[in-house]
């Protein structure tokens, strides 16, 4: 289902919680959202959504990628960048990593390890730290 995006900045300042077998729907709502809004968006987080769950969906260019639980294990090569988001106006200046290696459930529930670089590593993280609470 397409949901609103939440521009409320205190709850999009807050911490995500864990994600559970039971949270898999939240996946296919932001296969959803992402969808209406892929003129202008390339990633989302479930608290752009409304839900404060530790998942995030990614724009691989021929497919979306829903990452449930993801945690970075690895980064290098930092660089400065402007980033926007469907939640704010405007863009902002961030320092983001070339390369990532990520953890991640899908939605089978199966653990990935996976190793990530340039444009994808950025949406990334920009999604990963809407699950901590960082607004860019």
């Amino acid at each position: 289902m397409v949901k609103p995006v939440v521009r409320d900045a205190f709850f999009l300042g807050q911490r995500s919680e864990p994600a559970t077998k039971q949270d898999l729907g939240i996946g296919q709502d932001l296969q959803d959202t992402l969808h209406a809004n892929r003129e202008r968006c390339v990633g989302m987080a479930a608290n752009m959504i409304g839900v404060k769950k530790r998942i995030i969906i990614v724009s691989m260019g021929f497919f979306n990628l829903v990452m449930y639980n993801p945690v970075i294990l690895k980064k290098d090569t930092p660089y400065e960048t402007e980033e926007g988001c469907l939640s704010l106006e405007g863009v902002r200046k961030t320092t983001r990593y070339q390369n990532i290696e990520v953890e991640y459930l899908d939605s089978s529930w199966e653990k990935h390890r996976q190793k990530y670089s340039g444009q994808i590593a950025q949406i990334i993280q920009h999604e990963m730290d809407h699950l901590e609470g960082i607004i860019i």
